[in-house]
Protein backbone atom coordinates (compact mmCIF):
# COMPACT_ATOMS: atom_id res chain seq x y z
CA UNK A 1 0.00 0.00 0.00
CA UNK A 2 1.22 3.16 -0.97
CA UNK A 3 0.71 6.81 0.23
CA UNK A 4 -0.76 8.90 -2.31
CA UNK A 5 -1.62 12.68 -2.29
CA UNK A 6 -4.48 13.90 -3.78
CA UNK A 7 -3.98 17.29 -3.57
CA UNK A 8 -1.26 19.53 -5.34
CA UNK A 9 0.95 21.61 -3.23
CA UNK A 10 -0.39 24.75 -4.69
CA UNK A 11 -3.82 23.46 -3.43
CA UNK A 12 -2.00 22.33 0.35
CA UNK A 13 -0.42 25.95 0.57
CA UNK A 14 -4.11 27.94 -0.07
CA UNK A 15 -5.92 25.84 1.70
CA UNK A 16 -3.79 25.14 4.78
CA UNK A 17 -1.35 28.10 5.20
CA UNK A 18 2.13 26.30 6.59
CA UNK A 19 2.94 27.51 9.88
CA UNK A 20 6.37 26.54 10.48
CA UNK A 21 7.40 25.30 14.72
CA UNK A 22 3.95 25.47 15.47
CA UNK A 23 3.06 21.55 14.79
CA UNK A 24 5.29 19.13 17.32
CA UNK A 25 7.03 16.06 14.88
CA UNK A 26 7.59 12.72 16.68
CA UNK A 27 11.21 13.26 16.26
CA UNK A 28 11.29 16.44 18.54
CA UNK A 29 8.67 15.12 20.89
CA UNK A 30 11.59 11.82 21.40
CA UNK A 31 14.30 14.39 21.69
CA UNK A 32 12.70 16.08 24.60
CA UNK A 33 11.94 13.41 26.27
CA UNK A 34 15.25 12.09 25.77
CA UNK A 35 16.90 15.03 26.87
CA UNK A 36 14.47 15.42 29.72
CA UNK A 37 15.66 11.59 30.83
CA UNK A 38 19.13 12.28 30.59
CA UNK A 39 18.84 15.66 32.82
CA UNK A 40 17.00 13.76 35.64
CA UNK A 41 19.77 11.03 35.63
CA UNK A 42 22.75 13.06 35.78
CA UNK A 43 20.87 15.36 38.36
CA UNK A 44 19.85 12.26 40.43
CA UNK A 45 24.16 11.20 40.21
CA UNK A 46 25.36 14.55 41.51
CA UNK A 47 26.21 15.58 45.06
CA UNK A 48 25.51 19.38 45.95
CA UNK A 49 28.74 21.12 46.84
CA UNK A 50 26.84 23.32 49.39
CA UNK A 51 28.14 21.55 52.64
CA UNK A 52 30.83 23.12 54.39
CA UNK A 53 32.92 19.94 54.35
CA UNK A 54 36.97 21.06 53.18
CA UNK A 55 36.73 18.59 50.08
CA UNK A 56 33.18 20.36 48.68
CA UNK A 57 31.32 17.19 48.93
CA UNK A 58 28.29 16.40 51.31
CA UNK A 59 31.07 13.44 52.65
CA UNK A 60 33.89 13.48 55.07
CA UNK A 61 37.49 13.47 53.94
CA UNK A 62 38.16 10.27 56.36
CA UNK A 63 34.97 8.58 57.56
CA UNK A 64 34.69 6.18 60.12
CA UNK A 65 34.66 2.42 59.41
CA UNK A 66 31.41 0.96 59.58
CA UNK A 67 30.77 -0.02 63.48
CA UNK A 68 32.67 2.49 64.87
CA UNK A 69 31.99 5.26 66.81
CA UNK A 70 34.46 7.42 64.94
CA UNK A 71 37.06 9.85 66.22
CA UNK A 72 36.92 10.98 70.04
CA UNK A 73 35.75 14.26 70.62
CA UNK A 74 37.23 16.05 73.52
CA UNK A 75 34.13 18.35 73.81
CA UNK A 76 35.70 21.36 71.89
CA UNK A 77 34.70 20.02 68.51
CA UNK A 78 37.90 18.82 67.81
CA UNK A 79 39.09 14.81 67.56
CA UNK A 80 40.74 13.75 70.89
CA UNK A 81 44.80 13.21 70.70
CA UNK A 82 45.01 9.91 69.00
CA UNK A 83 42.03 9.88 66.66
CA UNK A 84 40.67 6.58 65.26
CA UNK A 85 42.66 3.56 64.81
CA UNK A 86 43.93 2.52 61.25
CA UNK A 87 45.23 -0.12 62.41
CA UNK A 88 46.12 -2.83 65.20
CA UNK A 89 50.14 -3.06 65.50
CA UNK A 90 50.39 -6.57 65.72
CA UNK A 91 48.11 -6.88 62.34
CA UNK A 92 51.20 -5.15 60.40
CA UNK A 93 54.21 -7.59 59.99
CA UNK A 94 57.46 -6.40 60.09
CA UNK A 95 59.10 -6.48 56.88
CA UNK A 96 55.12 -6.65 54.82
CA UNK A 97 52.02 -4.42 55.68
CA UNK A 98 48.02 -4.54 55.68
CA UNK A 99 45.59 -2.76 53.28
CA UNK A 100 42.80 -1.36 55.51
CA UNK A 101 40.20 1.06 53.95
CA UNK A 102 41.92 3.61 51.64
CA UNK A 103 45.35 2.82 52.59
CA UNK A 104 48.22 0.35 52.67
CA UNK A 105 49.89 0.01 56.11
CA UNK A 106 54.00 -0.85 56.47
CA UNK A 107 56.14 -1.65 58.98
CA UNK A 108 59.17 -1.82 56.59
CA UNK A 109 61.78 -2.05 59.76
CA UNK A 110 60.82 -2.98 63.71
CA UNK A 111 58.28 -0.16 65.43
CA UNK A 112 58.13 2.18 61.73
CA UNK A 113 54.99 2.42 60.67
CA UNK A 114 54.00 3.84 57.33
CA UNK A 115 51.13 4.58 55.79
CA UNK A 116 50.25 5.16 51.93
CA UNK A 117 47.17 5.35 49.50
CA UNK A 118 45.87 2.12 48.14
CA UNK A 119 45.22 3.89 44.71
CA UNK A 120 48.35 3.07 42.35
CA UNK A 121 49.58 6.23 40.49
CA UNK A 122 49.67 4.86 37.26
CA UNK A 123 46.09 4.30 36.11
CA UNK A 124 43.88 4.77 39.54
CA UNK A 125 43.71 0.66 40.25
CA UNK A 126 43.87 -0.28 44.03
CA UNK A 127 47.14 -2.37 45.00
CA UNK A 128 45.72 -5.66 46.35
CA UNK A 129 49.65 -7.26 47.74
CA UNK A 130 52.20 -7.08 49.80
CA UNK A 131 54.88 -9.31 49.33
CA UNK A 132 58.98 -8.85 49.50
CA UNK A 133 59.20 -5.86 50.90
CA UNK A 134 57.07 -4.40 47.81
CA UNK A 135 53.51 -3.34 47.07
CA UNK A 136 51.65 -5.02 44.00
CA UNK A 137 49.21 -3.30 42.03
CA UNK A 138 47.33 -6.15 39.80
CA UNK A 139 46.36 -4.06 36.77
CA UNK A 140 49.64 -3.34 35.39
CA UNK A 141 52.37 -4.68 37.67
CA UNK A 142 53.65 -1.76 39.11
CA UNK A 143 55.42 -2.05 42.39
CA UNK A 144 56.05 0.39 45.24
CA UNK A 145 58.37 0.58 48.20
CA UNK A 146 57.46 -0.70 51.68
CA UNK A 147 59.73 1.99 53.27
CA UNK A 148 59.10 5.07 50.91
CA UNK A 149 56.10 4.32 48.59
CA UNK A 150 58.31 5.32 45.37
CA UNK A 151 57.70 2.65 42.42
CA UNK A 152 60.40 0.08 42.41
CA UNK A 153 59.10 -1.28 38.72
CA UNK A 154 56.28 -1.20 36.28
CA UNK A 155 54.75 1.80 34.49
CA UNK A 156 54.31 3.80 37.72
CA UNK A 157 56.68 6.69 37.89
CA UNK A 158 55.19 8.78 40.43
CA UNK A 159 55.03 7.44 44.48
CA UNK A 160 51.87 6.15 46.26
CA UNK A 161 50.51 9.46 48.35
CA UNK A 162 51.96 8.85 52.02
CA UNK A 163 49.39 9.72 55.52
CA UNK A 164 52.00 10.25 58.59
CA UNK A 165 51.00 7.78 61.20
CA UNK A 166 52.49 6.93 64.55
CA UNK A 167 52.07 4.42 67.11
CA UNK A 168 49.71 5.20 69.84
CA UNK A 169 49.43 2.24 72.31
CA UNK A 170 48.87 -0.70 70.55
CA UNK A 171 47.11 1.06 67.75
CA UNK A 172 48.56 2.90 64.52
CA UNK A 173 47.05 6.81 63.96
CA UNK A 174 47.13 9.17 61.98
CA UNK A 175 50.10 11.37 63.01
Amino acid sequence: MTDVQTRTDAELSTEEPKCPGTASTRRGVLLGAGGLGAACVLAACGTSTSSTNSNGTDFSDQPAPAGSAGAQNDGTGNAAAGGTALAVAADVPEGGGVIKGDLVITQPVAGTYKAFSKVCTHAGCDVNKIDAGQISCPCHNSKFSIETGEPTSGPATKALTETKVKLDGDNIVAA
